[in-house]
């Protein structure tokens, strides 16, 4: 799955000047929200970039962006593929109905029947496959030999992530200088994206990564210097199940100061706490960064802290404190 990405050089300063001049005008400027009832709580003051009020309802919309209006028309000739069962699926059935190209999305078996309406309603081809790893990348190789699509991987290609990096770049410019910046972390696009942006743009902010302690395979990572891969999912987080790539891995390495974990029970509690204090919808994945804050994982008090709240895409016949 990373052969074609390989090729390209992870993103410089350039490529996140580049991606910036092409993300910026098809997406929303997310607003940065402020939590007197947060600020107050951890003793800090804290700068939500909200893109659960994105386009697609999260983030991937601005790496699904960038990959698909930085290739060339021959590059996309015979259209795209990509694997997802959420919105990264969206997001790229999105990007190829802008861009004026075909787009197949294979999605497991098992994804949500609202998730696979809403990629077709966006026009693309929704292929479904079994729910493991290995058929979802073995079907998108088979339609990549028989068809001739382009690759656009959900998170292990620069181009995604130079995407990514830009709702950082937005949050450091509306909120000023940040002594700490946190992200979730999965397959690791919008966490590398966000420390390229610091190392780039604002060299004193610190990176943080966060992620369910039920799905710690990018601490396990980082701690041990090589990929680990993912735990069975048990987290209800079901955007961070993913292993870290190739790329997303050489960037955090690099930049990320640390990945801290959080429990079931405090993720659970804090994403109801946002919606009943900030009377804001987000996902559970969303929270993570800041339930890890509330759990005491990192000393922010006094600090001027940045959190990207990742997306707003949830059940709300299921929400997880309903049982």
């Amino acid at each position: 799955m990373t052969a074609t990405s390989t090729r390209v050089p992870l993103p410089d300063r350039a490529a996140l000047d580049d991606a910036w001049r092409r993300v910026r005008p098809r997406v929303h400027r997310t607003p940065v929200l402020r939590s007197s009832y947060f600020d107050r709580q951890l003793g800090a003051e804290l700068f939500f970039k909200c893109e659960n009020f994105q386009k697609i309802g999260a983030f991937k919309i601005r790496g699904a962006a960038n990959a698909l209006f930085s290739l060339g028309d021959g590059e996309l000739a015979a259209g795209v593929v990509t694997h997802s069962s959420g919105n990264h699926a969206q997001a790229v059935a999105l990007a190829a109905r802008w861009r004026g190209i075909r787009a197949t999305i294979v999605m497991p078996q098992n994804a949500s029947a609202v998730k696979v309406a809403a990629v077709r309603g966006y026009g693309a081809e929704v292929v479904l496959c079994r729910p493991t790893v290995e058929d979802r990348e073995a079907t998108v190789a088979r339609l990549v030999a028989e068809r001739g699509l382009r690759l656009i991987h959900p998170y292990d290609d620069p181009r995604i992530i130079a995407g990514q990096a830009t709702a950082a770049r937005e949050l450091l410019a509306d909120a000023g200088p940040l002594d700490l910046l946190l992200a979730p972390v999965g397959g690791g696009g919008l966490l590398s994206g966000t420390a390229l942006t610091a190392h780039h743009l604002a060299p004193g902010t610190r990176v943080v990564g966060a992620e369910p302690e039920l799905a710690d395979d990018a601490a396990r990572s980082l701690a041990a210097g090589e990929i680990q891969p993912a735990r069975p999912p048990r987290t209800v987080c079901d955007g961070l199940l993913t292993s870290l790539g190739e790329h997303t891995f050489a960037v955090i390495r690099r930049h990320v100061e640390a990945i801290v974990t959080v429990d079931e029970e405090t993720i659970v509690d804090v994403m109801r706490r946002v919606f009943e204090r900030m009377k804001i919808v987000v996902e559970p994945s969303a929270v993570v960064p800041l339930a890890a804050l509330v759990a005491g994982r990192l000393a922010v008090r006094g600090r001027r802290v940045g959190i990207i709240l990742s997306g707003g895409n949830v059940d709300l016949e299921r929400l997880p404190w309903l049982g």
